[in-house]
């Protein structure tokens, strides 16, 4: 079977939509149950989820392309994105004054898988990377212990004592959660942890996926992502104002195409005419002509007032191209209009998108120079951390700080690493400062006087550096 890594590549290089295609149909399964659990059961907020996750994977192939496990990056940006979507959703439930929620499942699940099911994927991250991958290569992908073992790089035997200790640590975390599980907890995972997804999914990922990656609308397809998601007023205005700006950048850029066009066909309709002209008055110096060349004469006289209302219409065209420009420079040109509350809850949106970035990017990093984070943000500037589209337009690496740079441990998850420069305010003058910490999570502060050195104080260590 061909390699994952190979395939990227295929991709990368020749932008094989069968080579992706086959990435999506191995992992679909995977990602798709990763969403399920985070959205609480919700079917479309998943597909969202794993829409966002292959779009990403489409984007980043080049350079995924020499992981030799997959599935590892996969689980955790399935995590990511479903973390993001459903602070989201959240959010649009809480301005929309709903408290009820959707029911989870038609279906009762086991007993045991129920008990676990909501806090598996947080549990998960808590683990190691090199404990969380043989737990993935085990459970979820359902892989002989050989298998698991060729992997990552041991024997059997040393596989099987891999899986062994991450399940018990796993075991530890549902434990410290007040959840206790059986004996047969691998039993359980292996069953429900990865379910079938929808037949046509991963034929409509690829297809999406390939062609958001192509032509670099990722942008975009975020706010429509969030209109479908049906957000309050305050969301839609933010939205509204970004898809305004797409569309224009959309409409100005098909003027220009259209009006190099028109002047194009302009210019050889004036050239054909000038040639039927010069012919005419050749053919009138005659001093006779037979009867074909009168027929001749004709026919060039007709195709010359053809020529003249296509010449005719052509201008009246390129003079309405024109006043469109107009009309789309000074929309362009006003300024829009945001409440402070819209305005507000466009920063937020904004430093939750870069954050969140940042974060996945960090996690990147440190995966790939075992747990190690990087000693500048400048370090995060490649294609395989901070790829175009990674952060907002308006967000700059310069807005944020290291606030570690050592090795992560297991008793690290709630350490910050680094943290938004200067805080931003509410409506009502409350301050929020944007945090992230070494599990890959983000998380908002708020200030009444812009002071947070207990918390981060907290939440501070400096770790060895091994």
């Amino acid at each position: 079977m061909t390699p994952d890594s190979e395939l990227l590549r295929r991709f990368a290089k020749t932008n094989s939509e069968d080579a992706f295609c086959e990435v999506v149909r191995r992992h679909v399964n995977l990602v798709y149950s990763v969403a399920m659990r985070r959205m609480n059961g919700d079917e479309h907020l998943a597909k969202d989820v794993a829409q966002t996750v292959f779009v990403d994977l489409a984007r980043k192939a080049a350079a995924l392309s020499r992981h030799s496990n997959l599935a590892g990056w996969l689980y955790t940006s399935a995590y990511f994105a479903g973390a993001k979507i459903a602070r989201t959703e959240n959010r649009r439930r809480e301005r929309e004054e709903k408290f009820m929620r959707e029911p989870i499942s038609d279906i009762a699940p086991d007993a045991d898988w129920e008990k676990i099911r909501p806090t598996l994927d947080d549990a998960m991250h808590e683990l190691k990377e090199s404990d969380r991958q043989a737990l993935l290569l085990r459970y979820f992908e359902n892989r002989q212990y050989t298998e698991v073992g060729a992997k990552l790089g041991l024997n059997e035997n040393a596989a099987r004592m891999r899986v062994e200790r991450a399940l018990e640590k796993l075991r530890a975390l549902f434990a410290k959660r007040g959840i206790a599980t059986t004996v047969a907890l691998a039993s359980v995972i292996s069953a429900n942890a990865v379910q079938t997804a929808p037949a046509s999914l991963a034929t409509v990922l690829t297809t999406a996926s390939v062609t958001v990656a192509g032509t670099g609308t990722f942008t975009l397809l975020k706010i429509m992502t969030l209109t479908q998601l049906k957000f309050a007023a305050g969301v839609i205005v933010v939205a509204g104002a970004a898809t305004l700006y797409m569309h224009q950048q959309q409409i100005q850029n098909k003027l220009h195409a259209e009006n190099d066009a028109l002047g194009q066909q302009l210019t050889q309709l004036q050239s054909d005419d000038e040639s039927l002209s010069n012919r005419l008055a050749d053919a009138g110096q005659a001093k006779s002509l037979s009867d074909d060349q009168i027929e001749e004469l004709l026919k060039l006289r007709g195709e010359v007032g053809v020529l003249r209302e296509q010449t005719n219409g052509l201008e009246e065209a390129r003079q309405q191209n024109l006043q469109l420009r107009a009309q789309l420079k000074a929309v362009q040109s006003q300024p829009l209009q945001l409440s402070p509350d819209d305005r507000y809850t466009l920063d937020h949106e904004h430093a939750i998108q870069a954050i969140e970035g940042l974060a996945s990017a960090m996690h990147s990093y440190a995966e790939d120079h075992n747990g190690q984070f990087p000693d500048s943000l400048s370090e995060l500037q490649t294609p395989a951390y901070l790829g175009s589209g990674s952060l907002p337009d308006n967000a700059q690496l310069d807005d944020y700080e290291l606030m570690n740079t050592g090795v992560v441990n297991d008793g690290m998850t709630n350490t910050l690493v680094f943290r938004q420069i200067t805080p931003y305010q509410r409506p009502d003058g409350e301050w929020v400062r944007e945090y992230g910490l070494a599990s890959g999570t983000v998380t908002s502060q708020y200030s009444t006087n812009g002071d947070y050195g207990v918390f981060e104080q907290q939440h501070s260590a400096t770790p060895s550096n091994q």
